[in-house]
C-alpha cells in the first residue's frame, strides 16, 4: 500500500510500535542514513546518541505532564553512520494510556542552523552562564576563575560556533534564528 503524502513528505516520518520502527518515509531514511527497508524493525534506541538519552526520553514520555499523547522537543540524534546532529522531534501516540504502543513521529534535521559542537565541561559552564546574561566578571566569581580566563573561554566559544560577537554566540547557543 503506497501513501504518497507519507512517503514523499518533506519531513522524516516514522511509525513506531513499542519504540521500534515499523514504517518510515524517504526523508526519514535520508536523514538517518539507509533505506526505509533497512530501517524497518530497527529499535529507535539505535538512533539515540546514548542509552542514557534513550532512557531519559522514555521516562519523560511517561510523566503525568506528557500524558496528552503529544510530545515535541529538540535533541541530538545519531545517524546510522554514527554522526550526531540536532533534530526537532514531534510525536503523537495513538493511545494516551500506553504511549509506546503505537505512535507517529516526525524528525526534522536542524544541522544547518544548529551544528553539534564539542565543548569542554568548562566551556559548557561558561556557555550556560553567558546565555543567562552574566558578565565575564560574574561568571568568574561563580566559577572561581579570573574574568580574563572567562574571556578566553568565550573567545574559544566564539570561534567554535563561528560567531563574531557575543550576542551572535548567545543566539547560536540558544538555537534562536539570526
Amino acid at each position: 500500500m503506497s501513501d504518497p503524502a507519507f512517503e514523499f513528505a518533506p519531513v522524516g516520518l516514522a511509525l513506531l510500535e513499542h519504540r521500534v520502527i515499523k514504517r518510515c518515509n524517504l526523508q526519514f531514511a535520508e536523514t538517518f542514513g539507509g533505506s526505509p527497508a533497512e530501517l524497518c524493525e530497527l529499535p529507535i534506541a539505535a538512533l539515540y546518541p546514548s542509552a542514557e538519552d534513550y532512557q531519559r526520553i522514555g521516562e519523560i514520555l511517561q510523566l503525568p505532564e506528557a500524558q496528552s499523547g503529544v510530545y515535541n522537543d529538540e535533541r541530538i540524534m545519531r545517524r546510522t553512520s554514527g554522526a550526531l546532529f540536532w533534530c526537532r522531534v514531534r510525536g503523537r501516540s495513538t493511545s494516551i494510556s500506553q504511549p509506546f504502543q503505537t505512535g507517529v513521529w516526525s524528525f526534522a534535521d536542524l544541522s544547518e542552523e544548529r551544528p553539534v559542537v564539542s565543548l569542554t565541561p568548562r566551556e559548557r559552564e561558561v556557555a550556560i552562564l553567558t546565555c543567562r546574561g552574566l558578565s565575564a566578571k560574574e561568571i568568574g566569581l561563580k566559577l572561581d576563575l579570573s574574568y580574563r580566563t572567562v574571556e578566553t573561554h568565550r573567545a574559544r566559544l566564539l570561534d567554535k560556533f563561528g560567531a563574531r560577537k557575543l550576542p551572535e554566540l548567545v543566539a547560536k547557543l540558544s538555537g534562536m534564528p539570526l
